[in-house]
């Protein structure tokens, strides 16, 4: 990965939307809920106030709106300040 956040911003690949059928009725792309968690690629160093709590690894929840979505060699990332992340999943 050649994407290096900086200070307290974190690299985040959502997970998959989920697959929904209601009745036999397939949901299209546009009115899936878009996933609320994701795995942590990359992180920033922190800053001289707080520090970076993240790692490449972790698994987190992060609010419905949060981050500023980019694509990078066909795959989709978010990147969001570390604060906008909810919670780290054990």
């Amino acid at each position: 990965m050649n994407i290096k956040p900086l200070a307290d911003r974190v690299l985040i690949k959502p997970a998959p939307a989920e697959e929904k059928t209601i009745g036999g009725i397939i949901i299209p792309d546009t009115a899936k809920e878009k996933p609320l968690q994701g795995e942590v690629i990359a992180a920033g160093n922190g800053t001289k106030d707080e520090a970076m709590v993240l790692k490449a690894g972790d698994t987190v929840l992060y609010g419905k709106y949060s981050g500023t979505e980019i694509e990078h060699e066909g795959e989709k990332y978010l990147i969001m300040r570390q604060s906008d992340v909810l919670a780290i999943l054990a």
